[in-house]
């Protein structure tokens, strides 16, 4: 997500700070115009006011995804406590306005599963609530907590995101690592996806806009992951996962990956967490932002899947 937005918003020709922690940026990001690269940890409060100065608009996008169970309390305290920071300085410092990237995870969901989503939905944690979708649930209320204390603030919340990676073994972009190996299973859950190039256009417009105080669900619609699966197959010229996985076959899947990455001490593709989610049937509506700015389109699942994989097989080492 950073370095799509970093590379849109240098084609615009806008000078910025980008800030990374323990990835350098490469030679091709290095490169951008009007791009200044610094290291910062967002935990740390002088750090953060360091790199805020002299700043007018920030996007904050910065965050810890997983599905494993172990990061959890990781999560709710970097993704928490580094938005904490930003806030405070941005009220500190001034700022103009600043947009934030959290998720629908961070929304409540309707225990009716035909109801669909909005940005209206209450939150309610239960034993279904993700590390991560809790964990930006309580960033996004920092943010929240800085727009009752006077900061010009808006919030996207993305469906989930696809787009070329810098690094396919982590977070959705981890799905089509799933789908290249094969795997045969396929749930019947539903949910909500976005392109991460979408997501970087709905942030720069929603920056230049005087819209605040909002919050919007970025979607360009409902499918099942079995649709999804079988598009990314299509497009790797791989098989498609052919066998429905029900409660039964997905607690042993997760429950023999889980013990494969104890042996290993790789971390696991396949949580409990990401089968859980795989298994729910949860339906966004993304009318809310198409009404503030008319205009916008999203871009079509097929050319999206076609784009994220014709990536993948440029870049992923299949050794």
């Amino acid at each position: 997500m950073g370095q799509h937005l970093v590379r849109s918003l240098s084609a615009q020709g806008n000078k910025v700070r980008a800030l990374y922690n323990r990835n350098t940026p490469n030679n091709e990001m290095n490169s951008l115009p009007g791009i200044s690269w610094e290291k910062h940890d967002l935990l740390d409060i002088y750090e953060v006011e360091a790199a805020m100065k002299d700043v007018t608009h920030v996007y904050h996008c910065a965050a810890i995804i997983s599905t494993d169970p172990k990061r959890k309390e990781e999560m709710i305290h970097f993704n928490v406590e580094s938005t904490a920071n930003i806030v405070n300085q941005a009220l500190e410092q001034g700022i103009n306005k600043m947009v934030y990237i959290s998720s629908i995870a961070a929304l409540g969901r309707s225990e009716d599963a035909t109801m669909e989503i909005t940005e209206e939905e209450d939150w309610e944690e239960s034993k279904y609530t993700s590390g991560y979708g809790l964990s930006k649930y309580l960033a996004e209320m920092e943010v929240w907590r800085g727009v009752g204390e006077g900061l010009n603030a808006a919030v996207l919340n993305p469906a989930i995101i696809l787009g070329e990676a810098s690094n396919w073994h982590d977070g959705s972009a981890n799905i089509m690592k799933v789908v290249y190996k094969q795997f045969p299973f396929y749930t019947s859950g539903i949910s909500s996806w976005v392109d991460v190039k979408d997501i970087c256009r709905a942030a720069i417009i929603l920056m230049q806009s005087n819209v605040a105080n909002e919050r919007f669900i970025l979607s360009t619609g409902n499918y099942s992951f079995k649709d999804i699966f079988i598009m990314m197959a299509n497009n790797l010229k791989r098989r498609a996962p052919s066998i429905k996985a029900g409660a039964l076959i997905s607690g042993i899947t997760w429950r023999l990956y889980g013990l494969r990455s104890v042996l290993t001490g790789k971390a696991s593709i396949i949580t409990r967490e990401s089968v859980e989610t795989a298994q729910r049937r949860s339906h966004y509506n993304n009318e809310k932002f198409l009404r503030f700015f008319p205009d916008f389109t999203y871009t079509p699942i097929n050319n999206t899947i076609a784009d994220m994989s014709a990536a993948f097989l440029r870049t992923y080492d299949k050794k």
